[in-house]
């Protein structure tokens, strides 16, 4: 995609698999394009990493990411209000890596946060323990691995003429370096 064509966008939606650098790209994007920057993780993770409801993530989103705004979305939430964002983008961006590079991007991420006890949203935090635990609901290292490919066949065939697909670390710099300078 040009830079002229990505200026000309209002609302971008990025998707992919846990730990493929969906915040990351987003942040990026909002600041260059000078749109607000919605993480579903942020809206969905509350104290304790408590999830909210459905009808409350949506009422969230109907807010963040209203139809007439220019805002720059990353997250998934199929049945939470990510289908919401996704239909009301005139951009997705689907940052459909390999496994094995989303799981080493996501190891080392896990691993970061852990040790510096990083602070994410509501005051929650990743634990060593959860990432390493048995459970998909509490790791997100076994949530990504089961996850990324019945996920890659529901965006395959969610996918339209608004859809940017980068399949690599190398194919996202090369779209980031596309991009106008960020504003000041």
């Amino acid at each position: 995609m040009r830079a002229a064509i990505i200026c000309a966008v209002r609302r971008v939606a990025i998707v992919g698999s846990s730990g493929a650098g969906k915040s990351w790209l987003a942040c990026r994007l909002a600041a260059v394009l000078g749109f607000t920057h919605v993480e579903l993780d942020a809206i969905h993770h509350g104290p304790g990493w408590s999830a909210m409801s459905a009808d409350e993530m949506r009422a969230r989103l109907e807010v963040a990411c209203p139809a007439d705004g220019a805002w720059v979305a990353d997250g998934n939430y199929e049945t939470k209000g990510g289908d919401l964002v996704r239909e009301r983008g005139d951009t997705v961006i689907w940052l459909d890596f390999p496994r094995m590079t989303v799981m080493r991007q996501l190891a080392w991420r896990t691993l970061r946060r852990g040790i510096l006890r990083e602070q994410l949203w509501n005051g929650n935090r990743e634990s060593l323990r959860d990432a390493l635990s048995r459970d998909p609901q509490r790791s997100v290292l076994l949530w990504s691995w089961t996850q990324h490919e019945p996920q890659r066949r529901r965006y395959a065939a969610q996918r339209d003429s608004r859809w940017i697909c980068l399949t690599s670390r190398a194919q996202v710099r090369r779209f980031l370096a596309t991009l106008p300078a960020s504003p000041g």
